[in-house]
């Protein structure tokens, strides 16, 4: 390696170092019930936390910082909030069952049917059940609402079972921040977009000083 590259990839790695120390602190977002907030260390790991009413959520993990963009890398495995505990191929039509200790979680989960190209969602009952009466369906993905994030593939076309129980993991209150970059606005500001568990505008961290 030539000494200009050298002195090139010392710069690079120089200049990440001064934007990752730039962002380092806890930096907090407020909308009416909402409170999140997060915390970058020097050792290049985060934190994130938010409340709002009954729901609390979290992540730990690393971030990146690139230009004026921070990318995180949770520690949650996206995808798999969700276990399939039995399947089956039984009646017509598909019936997916929830099961969890805390019955109040069974309800609000979105079972999403695709068949070519076309979309069917569907929410679970009181008892955490769904019933669809579809012929047939390519792939059916869940999500629950209370906890969005990454949905989780519950069956794929190669799968003919229409029967489902699933059960809910410990993960549904961790976020996995898949596809969420943040964006640093200034000294004091970070953003992000309208996201699949911060759907609003104007989604901004402040620095605490």
């Amino acid at each position: 390696m030539s000494k200009k590259s050298i002195f090139l990839l010392l710069l690079s790695i120089n200049l990440q170092a001064m934007s990752q120390t730039k962002i380092l602190g806890e930096y907090f977002f407020r909308q009416t019930e909402m409170v999140a907030g997060f915390n970058f260390s020097a050792a290049g790991t985060f934190r994130f936390y938010l409340s709002y009413g009954a729901v609390d959520r979290s992540a730990t993990g690393t971030f990146l910082v690139e230009g004026n963009t921070i990318k995180l890398k949770s520690n949650k495995e996206a995808g798999k909030d969700f276990t399939i505990n039995e399947q089956s191929k039984k009646g017509s039509g598909y019936t997916i069952r929830f099961t969890d200790p805390n019955k109040y979680l069974l309800q609000n989960i979105v079972c999403i049917f695709f068949v070519d190209g076309e979309k069917q969602e569907l929410l679970s009952d009181s008892k955490g059940e769904v019933h669809s009466n579809l012929p047939r369906c390519d792939s059916i993905y869940v999500k629950h609402l209370l906890y969005p994030d990454i949905v989780t593939l519950v069956k794929d076309a190669a799968n003919d079972n229409n029967n489902f129980s699933l059960a809910l993991n410990p993960s549904l209150e961790q976020v996995s921040f898949k596809g969420i970059d943040l964006k640093i606005e200034n000294d004091h500001t970070i953003s992000c977009l309208p996201n699949y568990f911060l759907d609003m505008p104007a989604i901004k961290f402040v620095k605490n000083d």
